[in-house]
């Protein structure tokens, strides 16, 4: 039984075939896919998406939308919160989080808008889904000041950053980059966490698997990338699974357990 812990289903590349993705996930095992949101223009999308095909939703502003957003926005997400409080399918606050690695962004008005949601997912008692890139001290200096724990999604940080995430209660997200043998930091974190600090995600249609991806030269060729879709997962899951030195079937029981202990709300969606 898998979990993505992390799937985009509302993108605008699943439009045309969204139903026949799903269907093709549940078939190789991939039981349920969580969707967060990225700002208030898409809070009713994954919302509905959830619901139509029995999987789960977070509710958040991502920071590569805080250069637009406004203090409406965070009254628009407090009261989607309140409003679904009592809907199981809603299991956190995401994505949130701090890119300091796309070029002009404020890096200021990023952590006005992360500590912000912090404080909702605190207000709420729910845990956060967080994106992390180039930025894990940051993150991490807020997550001491205001306590909320979750999934620390796509972690590409060191040992010593993943290890404090750990500590203070996160699950470690790692999809389609595992797959990859020049990704040395995140294949050595892949075998040497703790099993239980492990979930498993594909970040769809996003961080596409080796077997999908394609160079800017053989995009200039006319090779088109490929889609990544929870699909996927299992594949991904065995590759991690190859670095670790157990069985697939093994890893994907207790990344599922641990995507429960991360987001509770699942343990009745998946009793």
């Amino acid at each position: 039984m898998w979990i993505d812990t992390h799937c985009h289903l509302d993108a605008g590349e699943f439009a045309a075939d969204l139903a026949s993705v799903r269907r093709r996930a549940a078939a190789a095992g991939v039981v349920h896919c969580v969707l967060p949101a990225v700002a208030p223009a898409n809070f009713d999308a994954v919302r509905q998406l959830a619901h139509q095909h029995g999987d789960s939703y977070a509710l958040g502003i991502h920071p590569l939308y805080t250069q637009g957003a406004t203090e409406d926005d965070l009254e628009v997400l407090d009261r989607a919160l309140a409003a679904h409080r009592d809907d199981p399918r809603l299991v956190a606050v995401g994505e949130i989080g701090l890119d300091y690695f796309v070029p002009g962004l404020d890096p200021a008005r990023q952590e006005y808008f992360y500590r912000s949601q912090l404080e909702l997912a605190q207000r709420h008692g729910l845990p956060v889904v967080l994106h992390v890139r180039r930025s894990a001290d940051q993150l991490l200096k807020h997550l001491r000041r205001i306590p909320v724990a979750g999934i620390a999604h796509a972690f590409n940080g060191s040992a010593k950053q993943a290890q404090e995430f750990v500590r203070l209660g996160f699950r470690l997200g790692f999809g389609g980059t595992v797959t990859f043998e020049r990704a040395l930091q995140v294949r050595r974190l892949a075998r040497e966490l703790p099993l239980s600090a492990l979930v498993v995600e594909t970040d769809a249609p996003d961080i596409p698997p080796h077997w999908l991806y394609r160079t800017a030269e053989e995009r200039a060729a006319g090779l088109p990338q490929g889609r990544n879709e929870p699909t996927e997962l299992p594949a991904i899951g065995a590759v991690l699974a190859g670095l670790r030195g157990m069985a697939p079937e093994a890893l994907a029981a207790a990344t599922a357990r641990n995507a429960r202990d991360a987001l509770p709300r699942l343990d009745a969606l998946l009793a």
